[in-house]
């Protein structure tokens, strides 16, 4: 339980709302939540915030925006937090600056943010790249962050290419994959079919998710200006990660023990990531852990499985002690 880690975080100051952009008007999704601009590391991000209480900092991945945590906000909210799902640069309704794509800056991105929105820690939860960037928080800026939570990403250093086993990184490279990161990829990215065939292709078979809405709104969010250019370079810097001298040094920073609470959320089906990959990611840490392997769902957790997510979350936090959910493996 994290309730008195939490607890322990302190509010400076508030971070005012800012006027509403026509070309980002798709992404700003109305709901029972705050759409807020925030000054954070020279750029301004945008979060969609609910609730007051410990800051909980929810981070998307691809091809998500803020909105893919739109079943946690309220929930989160109303178990006490201060619930922000933010846009990374260059996607969703914030700035996208022509560069400052790799995982130094987008971490350095989200330590200011935490403190734009007047609070001096966070429990950082990610999802896909977001789980990247949760992974590399403690590490990088160690002041702001009291907890980690990951879904659908094992540990960074598990992905190179000595700890990655052929077959397990054949689903990896799946066509929608080797469009992203190859040849004219943000003509590619930006691509509804191809958008589409991806968000099928790496969710369980067979489920009911994506929806229309879902595939709609994810093509509209990628349609913005210069969006689909910011995703590619996020995830070029890490798939070249191990080949150029800054991504090797990083990997070794981050390659140390996790000393804060780490939780991880996986779907059993994961075709992009697969669970048995994820589950070896405990040896990176050296605080309390706890695993959660979920049975019919795919690389997109907390869509796929709102409730299910939803309550792993708010009773690691402390927001529901008697919600007990089961995992496939014991917790330390």
């Amino acid at each position: 339980m994290l309730g008195r880690a939490l607890a322990a975080s302190s509010a400076i100051t508030g971070a005012a709302a800012a006027p509403v952009s026509g070309d980002t008007g798709a992404v700003l999704v109305p709901g029972p939540w705050e759409h807020r601009f925030v000054p954070a590391n020279g750029t301004r991000l945008h979060v969609a915030q609910s609730g007051t209480g410990p800051l909980v900092l929810l981070v998307h991945g691809y091809p998500q925006f803020w909105w893919s945590w739109r079943a946690q906000l309220p929930a989160l909210a109303d178990a006490g937090f201060t619930a922000a799902a933010v846009d990374l640069r260059g996607h969703g309704a914030s700035d996208k600056p022509p560069r400052g794509y790799d995982p130094g800056t987008l971490c350095a991105d989200l330590a200011a943010l935490v403190r734009s929105l007047g609070h001096t820690r966070a429990v950082v939860i990610g999802h896909g790249l977001g789980g990247w960037l949760a992974w590399a928080m403690p590490h990088l800026h160690p002041q702001v962050v009291s907890a980690v939570g990951v879904l659908a990403m094992p540990h960074p250093r598990l992905l190179g290419p000595r700890t990655l086993p052929w077959r397990l990184a054949r689903p990896m490279w799946q066509r929608p994959v080797r469009r992203v990161i190859g040849g004219p990829a943000s003509r590619r990215l930006a691509d509804p079919a191809i958008l589409e065939e991806s968000l099928h292709r790496w969710s369980a078979p067979g489920g009911a998710w994506p929806s229309t809405e879902v595939v709609a709104r994810y093509s509209q969010a990628l349609a913005l200006p210069f969006t689909s250019r910011s995703a590619t370079e996020a995830h070029r810097w890490l798939a070249g990660a191990h080949l150029h001298p800054a991504g090797r040094r990083l990997l070794r920073t981050i390659g140390r023990t996790v000393d804060v609470p780490v939780l991880q959320v996986h779907g059993a089906q994961d075709p992009l990531l697969p669970a048995v990959l994820a589950a070896r990611s405990s040896g990176y840490v050296r605080g309390t852990y706890e695993w959660h392997r979920l049975p019919g769902v795919g690389h997109f957790v907390q869509e796929e499985a709102p409730a299910a997510a939803t309550a792993i979350l708010t009773r690691w936090l402390g927001g529901d002690p008697d919600d007990q959910v089961s995992a496939d493996q014991p917790s330390r």
